[in-house]
């Protein structure tokens, strides 16, 4: 199963630069400091977001659980990176419950170790 409404699937820019690539954010400063050795830079956070986005498009869910905010989906697979790799990454989406027609992004982060 893909994620409903994909083609139109929700990436806020504070989740990408005050989250994903912030180095001193208490729970996204490890995975800033992943996502920054595959070269994604918070001044360049339109193209984290562009591969998340893509990343859900073109995975399955891999497991669907019930918040009481709407269901959360997982989706693991491979994210296209600026510096050529494809780790494999875990992103996390939710269904508002009378939000908005696509899943938002939760969070995201990496399925295996980094090699440097």
């Amino acid at each position: 199963m893909k994620l409903p409404n994909a083609e139109q699937l929700v990436v806020g820019r504070e989740k990408i630069e005050d989250y994903l690539l912030n180095p001193t954010h208490r729970y996204g400063a490890s995975k800033a400091h992943c996502f920054g050795q595959f070269g994604f830079r918070a001044e360049h956070w339109e193209l984290l977001a562009q591969s998340l986005r893509e990343h859900g498009q073109l995975h399955e869910v891999t497991k669907v659980k019930q918040s009481v905010f709407g269901p959360r989906y997982e989706v693991d697979g491979t994210l296209p990176a600026p510096d050529g790799r494809t780790p494999r990454v875990r992103t996390v989406w939710q269904h508002d419950r009378g939000q908005q027609l696509a899943p938002r992004l939760v969070t995201a982060y990496p399925l295996e170790e980094v090699e440097p």
